[in-house]
């Protein structure tokens, strides 16, 4: 047995021996449970966390969980989390995020994995703040398509000038429309990225430095 099975066997031991000291002093139908041993983790809020066990990611509050947030910037940021979590590698981060923020700007990104999903919570009348996936949703009226409270509206945002909320069209409409590229990296990917990062100490400035290939990033600070 190794040094470190050796280690995690006595912590289990006494995650045991301290479960059930505890729960022999608990009223009665009340019960501390174990829910499992994760080697790393970190937390970047009491209710925003990733951890990871078995090249298994546990997450709760990150973009990764959610479904309004295109497939990209949920992908890029379990990538993001394994390099963290699992290889403590610096060279990996800075590989994965050139590595998607190039193809996005390329074009080389399938129009799934850009598709933000979005429920309509009430009525189209009823929203005071029009955002992308009401404008999407009225769109998707206009062309006769069925769209009602508890609808789930599927959208890209497209190139072109104007506002963000602008330029959301419904996924069936979108095709050859061409996908706007920094909406995607510094809406999506960096956003989602950066929550990461930023909880790790890791700047602005740095962050940029990386989407954008300007300097070399000073990431390894962090490992």
């Amino acid at each position: 047995m190794s040094q470190l099975s050796k280690v995690e066997d006595e912590i289990l031991s006494q995650v045991k021996r301290f479960l059930k000291h505890i729960n022999s002093n608990l009223p009665e139908g009340m019960e501390l449970e174990f829910e499992g041993f994760y080697r790393r983790g970190f937390f970047v809020t009491k209710k925003r966390y990733a951890l990871i066990e078995d090249d298994t990611i546990v997450a709760k509050g990150l973009e990764l969980v959610r479904r309004d947030w295109a497939p990209i910037a949920k992908k890029t940021q379990r990538k993001v989390l394994m390099a963290i979590l699992r290889d403590g590698s610096p060279e990996k981060v800075r590989e994965i995020i050139r590595e998607v923020v190039g193809r996005i700007r390329r074009g080389d990104v399938e129009l799934d994995d850009l598709v933000i999903h979005t429920q309509i919570t009430r009525d189209l009348s009823e929203y005071k703040q029009i955002g992308p996936h009401v404008i999407a949703a009225k769109r998707s009226l206009e062309k006769g398509r069925r769209v009602e409270r508890g609808s789930i509206v599927r959208y890209i945002i497209v190139k072109g000038r104007g506002p963000i909320s602008q330029r959301a069209f419904p996924v069936e409409d979108a095709e050859g429309m061409g996908y706007d590229p920094d909406y995607y990296i510094e809406n999506q990917v960096m956003a989602a990225v950066s929550r990461i990062m930023s909880s790790l100490g890791y700047s602005t400035e740095d962050m940029n430095s990386l989407s954008s290939g300007e300097r070399q990033s000073s990431i390894d600070a962090f490992f």
